[in-house]
């Protein structure tokens, strides 16, 4: 949208019943992660009840040193931490509530308030429901090591990252709580669309734990959730399949 000033800016307006809701969780988002990396993170310029007034990026790939940039920047908001597993309130991720009742142990948080929670949003035949229980009831080992809290931009796909005109990395639409950073870079994983130099440079800064790669299925089973409540059957094949890949059948 352009004002009449002459400024472009992005207007985002949910056309949802729950649009204030939406509104004050993404303006919050954002306040979560501004300030605590290289990463850019859209101003806020105005609001209203039901409607948020961003300034516009100029959207480029992240590729080249843009790429390592974000990998390096990404380790630093991951290591600004967070107060909880969990935050203190619930938000959204894409059209769906996220529960983030804040936990002290982050597998009590990924059983409860991640998989169980989102699974009870998912119309599931008995076989792949019964196959998500295994995975609660085994969270203790699958989880691994314990770490510290990490701040999550909670729903980094590519295309909620990018460079600005500048080649500074950029995030927005985000579904932030507290919790492990193998789960930002396991959607980072999932669809594609980030280098090995992000991941090479991500691993530079803040090396993750032994037994990191044999968690990837783990934490990608939350977004495959996320897609069968929102998008139905059609992910739910794909949803067995990590099951299974997690529990090793």
């Amino acid at each position: 949208m352009e004002l009449c000033d002459g400024r472009r800016v992005f207007v985002k307006a949910p056309r949802d019943r729950r649009a204030q809701a939406m509104v004050d969780a993404e303006e919050h988002g954002l306040a979560f992660l501004r300030g605590r990396s290289a990463l850019r993170v859209p101003s806020v310029l105005a609001r209203g009840a039901d409607f948020l007034v961003l300034e516009i990026l100029d959207l480029c790939p992240l590729d080249g040193a843009a790429a390592e940039r974000f990998g390096h920047a990404l380790a630093t908001l991951h290591r600004s931490g967070a107060p909880s597993f969990g935050l203190d309130r619930d938000n959204f991720i894409g059209l769906t509530e996220q529960r983030n009742t804040p936990h002290a142990r982050w597998a009590d948080f990924y059983r409860d308030e991640r998989i169980l929670a989102m699974a009870s949003r998912c119309d599931l035949d008995p076989d792949t429901r019964a196959l998500i229980d295994t995975v609660a009831e085994r969270m203790d080992e699958l989880v691994g090591d314990a770490e510290p809290p990490s701040r999550l931009h909670g729903d980094l796909w590519s295309g909620n990252a990018c460079a600005d005109a500048q080649g500074m990395p950029c995030v927005f639409d985000p579904a932030v709580s507290g919790g492990s950073r193998e789960l930002d870079l396991a959607m980072m994983r999932l669809f594609g669309g980030f280098s090995r130099r992000t991941f090479d440079a991500y691993e530079e800064s803040f090396p993750l734990l032994p037994g990191h790669a044999d968690r990837i299925a783990l934490y990608q089973l939350y977004f495959l959730l996320v897609h069968v409540a929102i998008f139905g059957a059609g992910y739910v094949a794909q949803t067995d399949r990590c099951l299974r890949a997690i529990l090793r059948t």
